[in-house]
């Protein structure tokens, strides 16, 4: 006997999993959001909090559209989240920087986003590059390092807090009615009479349909429903900061002061096979080495503390959504960068699901792209 009834049943309540079974509720579905709670691998916790589109999209133009989509969705998202649960996920859009220590990672930069301009509109990304006299311009309180040749800026690039959003996410869902589950995470799920029941240590849950968006959980049960969420964990290692008077008001990809003075830098990329998540002595050195050469005066911070989070990223690192041939009305969701894509997650992919037709625009994100030759 199910527990309750649904027309949603969403599993994965991060931020991925949250904003679109709050975006399904908002349309007026019933919804509840299975989660493993606070034992979860939780990447919304531990990330860098950027809402970013200048690096999103290189070989895949349709990434580009679709996060310049969630780009410009962000600022009302973000108040529509303030107002129901009274927490501001402090979401600011000022442009974002790509730092470049020496000309060649310059031209590397430089030759990355002309051909990111030539594979897609030119609204899509404007990211110019700009010199060092326009950077410091940029930052009249920093000494950069002599190897600080210039940056790329994307005027559309923005930044939030990570801990803020998904508990403001939280907050919402309870203000729309979702029935959400911490303690009930998704064991198994089987079709029965054109719904879908879920098994969970809480008891089973009916629905008519169900999103997998449940992060590096997701893959074993997509694979019970005739669905694809090939991912390829990867850690990342962060570093935090003392408090420090204001000297870094626009976010860049690296380093960012956040409002309560504190300076997040990072960060390392390591596959994680195993999904482990020690932080190690050498990769915060690495960081720290780095980020003295960008501003020697950051030697003189100090390093509160560390941390590494596991990145949830596709083998191509783009998003995958699919609906199950086998079993329609599964859908799988899977990303890298829940942040940005949160605002259209919660407005086109939610509207999407409802219409129980993802869009030809979604096409290129499933998963049959990882089994077709790319050499034809």
């Amino acid at each position: 006997m199910a527990e309750a009834s649904f027309d949603f049943v969403v599993v994965g309540g991060g931020v991925v999993g949250s904003s679109i079974g709050l975006g399904l509720a908002r349309r007026g579905a019933r919804v509840a959001i299975l989660d493993q709670g606070d034992t979860a691998l939780r990447s919304s916790r531990v990330n860098f909090g950027l809402v970013w589109l200048q690096s999103k999209g290189d070989g895949m133009p349709e990434y580009g559209r679709w996060t310049r989509r969630s780009a410009d969705l962000w600022t009302e998202f973000a108040a529509y989240l303030q107002d129901l649960s009274g927490i501001d996920p402090e979401h600011e859009q000022k442009g974002g920087i790509a730092f470049c220590l020496g000309e060649a990672e310059f031209e590397h930069r430089r030759n990355t986003i002309q051909r990111m301009h030539n594979q897609v509109e030119p609204w899509v990304y404007e990211t110019r590059m700009i010199d060092r006299k326009a950077v410091e311009a940029l930052y009249p309180g920093v000494r950069f390092g002599p190897e600080m040749v210039g940056a790329s800026f994307g005027p559309h690039d923005g930044v939030t807090n990570p801990l803020r959003l998904l508990q403001s996410l939280h907050g919402a869902l309870k203000r729309v009615g979702i029935a959400y589950r911490p303690d009930a995470p998704a064991q198994a799920i089987q079709s029965d009479g054109g719904g879908f029941v879920i098994d969970t240590p809480a008891g089973p849950f009916r629905a008519g349909k169900v999103v997998l968006a449940a992060g590096h959980g997701t893959t074993g049960l997509a694979a019970t429903l005739g669905l694809e969420a090939p991912i390829v964990p990867e850690r990342g290692q962060l570093i935090i900061t003392e408090r420090v008077a204001p000297i870094l008001p626009i976010p860049a990809s690296g380093v960012r002061q956040t409002r309560d003075g504190t300076i997040m830098i990072g960060t390392t990329h390591e596959a994680a096979p195993d999904l482990t998540t020690r932080a190690t002595t050498a990769n915060a050195v690495h960081i720290a080495e780095r980020i003295v050469r960008l501003i020697p005066d950051m030697a003189r911070v100090k390093m509160v503390r560390t941390w590494l989070g596991l990145r949830v990223l596709s083998p191509d690192g783009f998003p995958v959504y699919m609906e199950s041939e086998t079993h329609p009305g599964a859908y799988v969701a899977i990303c890298h960068s829940g942040n940005t894509l949160a605002a259209v997650h919660a407005n086109d992919l939610a509207e999407a699901f409802l219409a129980h037709r993802l869009p030809d625009t979604l096409a290129p994100f499933h998963p049959r792209r990882f089994h077709v030759s790319q050499a034809a």
